[in-house]
């Protein structure tokens, strides 16, 4: 990967703040509910992200993985909970789960914790 994933994902922010702009009523709910499902309850913050980041992967959604790759590092995860995490999807997805989990080895390495 040749492209920076730190500036992929502020250019996901970028966008989502337009998408907040052109649909106020539907971001505001949408981030109601990001901000409802991921605040810390049975589940911490850093597992929720660190779970979604996993399904992420799985399913191959680039803005999900950065999202969930920074909140993730903002929740205080560690390196190794992130290369547990990248275990995890490639024991259950095998090469397609390794191809996608690159984007966040990459942004790791890029914010300096890897």
């Amino acid at each position: 990967m040749s492209e920076s994933q730190i500036d992929l994902n502020n250019n996901r922010k970028k966008q989502l703040g337009r998408v907040l702009q052109v649909m106020p009523k539907q971001g505001k709910q949408l981030m109601e509910q990001i901000g409802e499902t991921y605040k810390d309850g049975a589940l911490e913050r850093k597992s929720k992200h660190l779970m979604a980041l996993a399904i992420a992967l799985g399913v191959g959604c680039q803005n999900c993985v950065l999202f969930h790759t920074e909140a993730a590092l903002e929740s205080g995860a560690t390196k190794e909970e992130f290369l547990e995490t990248i275990s995890i999807v490639t024991s259950m997805r095998g090469t397609t789960g390794v191809a996608e989990s690159l984007r966040v080895i990459q942004f790791l390495d890029e914010s300096g914790k890897l």
